[in-house]
């Protein structure tokens, strides 16, 4: 049995500057299993990894980012391509995931332990309402600052 494998629109691996709308959803859903698990077991390593993971996925690329090779490797020539959208948005969001998790991390090392645990609850709490809903709360609060032509809030005057 051959899998079919859609035709796509868009690059995945070069043109960064466009997304599929789905991708930032798996994405998502990877940052909160890892962030409920890490909660569930007291790992604070695992904190550290998704902050790791986040920020080498930012600096390198798509192709090194785990959740993102998953979607576009795996699951995007299953199911087909997405709307595609505008990267920068959640862009943004991985940005402030990444700050938050390093932030988890460094408080964890400073032996502010509850200050660590506080801000990994945060992180899993969006990335899980994201990866349920595919409401993006960083994508919101890009979209209200620098504003989007395919964004669902207008810009602040």
């Amino acid at each position: 049995m051959t899998t079919a494998v859609a035709t796509r629109t868009v690059d995945p691996w070069k043109d960064l500057d466009w997304i599929d709308a789905r991708a930032p959803r798996t994405n998502h859903a990877v940052v909160a299993v890892l962030a409920i698990l890490a909660i569930a077991t007291g790992w604070e390593w695992l904190v550290a990894v998704i902050a790791a993971q986040l920020v080498v996925g930012l600096t390198f690329g798509r192709r090194f980012c785990l959740a993102c090779y998953l979607y576009f490797a795996v699951i995007q020539p299953r199911i087909g391509e997405g709307r595609i959208e505008d990267a920068r948005a959640p862009r943004f969001a991985n940005q402030l995931g990444a700050a938050f998790t390093a932030l988890a991390t460094v408080a964890f090392l400073a032996g502010l332990v509850g200050v660590g645990w506080a801000l990994t609850v945060l992180v899993a709490a969006l990335a899980s309402f994201s990866a349920v809903t595919g409401i993006c709360v960083g994508c919101l609060i890009y979209a209200r600052i620098w504003g989007c032509e395919q964004c669902e809030l207008p810009a602040r005057g």
